[in-house]
């Protein structure tokens, strides 16, 4: 593991409230998630922020800036970047349904129309190919600015070129965008995704030689 990943605090189960609460917070007034969850009360989106934490947790690792849990961010293997029932069931992820509420559990369907073209990019870019998949980073408004973001991302980074493995994710803002690629991330494609009609970002970074 390298030094950065060492400093960072992985999210435990006693964390899984708290951590998903903050990724909640983080992605509120996402233009793509504040659509997918119009409407949804703020409580709701944190529970159903604990499923990819879940996910994440079971197949690869979930990450916190500290203990306070500023910034999280949450990566797979890509042999695991699709979230599919089993995968879901195994995580524990299923077992949040009840919690969600009909309201955000009748609108899965729909979230899956609009992530769906990303699956599939995703793989057609990836095919054969090790990789990482950063499924989600984010950071408490309270805290953005302060450089946890970068923390988290340094951190990934480094463990990359470490083990030669590259970093895939999607992103949803031109700010994003941008900042991925101050930290070397690539963009593979520009798409916009039905169902909301908003663009995202594909992007990869291959590991320093």
């Amino acid at each position: 593991m390298s030094p950065r990943l060492e400093t960072l605090h992985e999210v435990r189960t006693e964390d899984l409230g708290p951590a998903a609460a903050t990724l909640a917070r983080a992605f509120e007034a996402d233009p793509i998630w504040s659509k997918v969850f119009e409407g949804v009360r703020p409580e709701k989106m944190e529970v159903w922020f604990q499923g990819p934490v879940l996910y994440c947790r079971e197949f690869g690792h979930v990450y916190a800036t500290s203990k306070r849990l500023e910034g999280i961010a949450a990566v797979v293997p890509g042999e695991y970047s699709v979230m599919n029932m089993r995968r879901m069931m195994r995580a524990g992820s299923m077992r949040l349904g009840m919690r969600m509420g009909l309201q955000l559990m009748m609108r899965a369907p729909r979230m899956m129309r609009v992530f769906a073209p990303l699956e599939a990019d995703r793989q057609e870019h990836m095919s054969g190919r090790e990789y990482v998949h950063v499924m989600i980073v984010g950071v408490d408004p309270e805290h953005q600015g302060q450089g946890f973001g970068s923390k988290l991302l340094r951190a990934l980074i480094e463990e990359s070129d470490r083990t030669g493995v590259p970093l895939y994710l999607e992103t949803e803002t031109e700010d994003n965008r941008r900042m991925y690629e101050h930290f070397g991330f690539n963009l593979l494609r520009e798409i916009v995704v039905p169902v909301v009609g908003l663009p995202m970002w594909e992007m990869l970074r291959e590991p320093a030689l």
